[in-house]
């Protein structure tokens, strides 16, 4: 592999459903915050030494880093957090469990592929299916995901306020926080089988409609095509 291997055990399983709208829009991709200037890493001062999966991931996403070769046989997934808390969130990196943690990285990815492929309400076009998907998605396990390695950054970001009296000079508030990554990968024909069994064993109380059963269809048979 590419990058050093980590480990690490934390629970934080988290089945929430999150009802988006499929608008198309950037929000049905995932984007990276707008970063200030990075200040320090783990590694010292500056950004001299990032590491290429964080420069790629904080250019351009997943999908940066799916474009080098290394995305060629795996699926890569990034888990992140800030705040201002250094020993806290590198407790968060420490134990940052893929048998735990996985699945809510793996689900939302499951969740945008299923909104950017809709053309109306996620629940309109999918009936009772798409909620049970996420449900299922959320509660699986992913065999073979693989822990690959952790960063952090300290960024600072300079804020300008507004200034109600023209008069009044008011100075930028300048932020700093840290940003915490990690990087998890898994085989690109592993986790399509397990996609492929959870989409296909789906049961719900209510049976789709016609259109709803099509639009299920449609999804299953392109689903890995954009994801």
């Amino acid at each position: 592999m590419l990058f050093p291997a980590a480990c690490g055990h934390q629970n934080n399983t988290n089945n929430t459903i999150i009802r988006v709208i499929p608008e198309k829009t950037e929000e049905q991709t995932e984007t990276v915050e707008k970063f200030g200037e990075i200040i320090e890493t783990q590694d010292g001062p500056g950004a001299a030494n990032l590491p290429d999966w964080v420069n790629w991931y904080i250019g351009g996403g997943i999908a940066e880093i799916e474009s080098t070769g290394a995305g060629q046989d795996r699926y890569f997934f990034v888990g992140k957090t800030h705040g201002r808390n250094f020993h806290a969130l590198q407790q968060w990196a420490d134990g940052f469990s893929v048998s735990q943690d996985f699945p809510r990285l793996a689900t939302a990815r499951i969740e945008n592929r299923m909104i950017a492929a809709a053309a109306l309400y996620p629940d309109d076009e999918y009936g009772e299916y798409f909620e049970a998907l996420i449900k299922h998605a959320s509660d699986a396990e992913y065999p073979g995901a693989v822990k690959e390695a952790a960063y952090w950054v300290k960024t600072r970001t300079i804020q300008e306020q507004e200034d109600p009296d023209p008069d009044e000079i008011i100075e930028p508030l300048i932020l700093e926080r840290y940003e915490f990554f990690v990087l998890i990968s898994i085989d690109k024909t592993m986790l399509q089988d397990r996609v492929r069994s959870l989409m296909a064993n789906i049961e719900t109380p209510v049976p789709p409609t016609r259109a709803q059963s099509a639009a299920i269809d449609r999804v299953q048979q392109s689903f890995f095509g954009e994801f």
